[in-house]
């Protein structure tokens, strides 16, 4: 299970990163609002927990933005704030749990196991562009006479990023820091994994294409 962690207190993060991650949840860890947004349209995630004071956004913002995109991944709230005013406003907005600080480790994992048992329809198994079908559950690309082809694991992460939100450009450094975070791997690699990509829906005459937005990033969108 993947999750995105959203606190602007650094120490606390890290500790809850290190907790999720030994429960073998995966952890995006961000430090603002404006991040969080940013995550969270662009990526997958099983689950997303929110502190609600952040700069940038505050959690609220995050919510409701999230949830005008049509986007129902559901939403843990952690907070300092404890006003019943603010609980009913953040439920309201389609928060699924709220859970005041400071809490308990142990009680934070079993919300969180919950809200993750009460997702539906965040994560389809399929994504679509065009004639294209990214099937995530084998790593392929298919098109409709059913021509198939094996994505590695990176470039099916990379096409996974751009299928989420056609028409959405990301960025090279986020393409870095999602898929290349040990940061073992020149920036250009982007470029390489973006040809090989591009040369794998030619061959199966898909009917989208991945954009270069120079000095901006890279979307995928269907061909008139």
């Amino acid at each position: 299970m993947r999750l995105l962690l959203a606190d602007d207190e650094k120490e606390l993060t890290n500790a809850l990163v290190a907790i999720l991650k030994h429960s073998n949840y995966t952890v995006d860890a961000v430090y603002n609002g404006t991040d969080a947004l940013d995550y969270a349209l662009s990526g997958e995630y099983d689950g997303i927990i929110l502190d609600i004071m952040m700069p940038g956004l505050d959690g609220m913002e995050v919510l409701k933005k999230l949830r005008e995109k049509g986007i129902s991944t559901p939403v843990l709230f952690l907070t300092a704030k404890t006003e019943v005013d603010d609980r009913i406003r953040g439920l309201d907005l389609g928060a699924d749990d709220y859970l005041p600080k400071p809490f308990d480790m142990g009680e934070l994992l079993a919300r969180v196991r919950a809200m993750l048992r009460r997702k539906t329809d965040f994560a389809p198994t399929n994504l679509t562009c065009g004639n294209l079908t990214l099937d995530r559950a084998g790593y392929e690309l298919i098109t409709p006479d059913h021509e198939k082809i094996h994505l590695a694991s990176r470039e099916f992460q990379m096409m996974e990023m751009l299928m989420t939100s056609p028409g959405r450009i990301i960025s090279v450094d986020t393409f870095m820091d999602r898929i290349w975070a040990d940061g073992d791997a020149d920036i250009n690699v982007v470029w390489v994994y973006i040809s090989n990509l591009r040369k794998k829906l030619s061959a199966l005459e898909a009917t989208c294409e991945i954009k270069a937005s120079r000095g901006v990033g890279y979307s995928i969108n269907e061909t008139n």
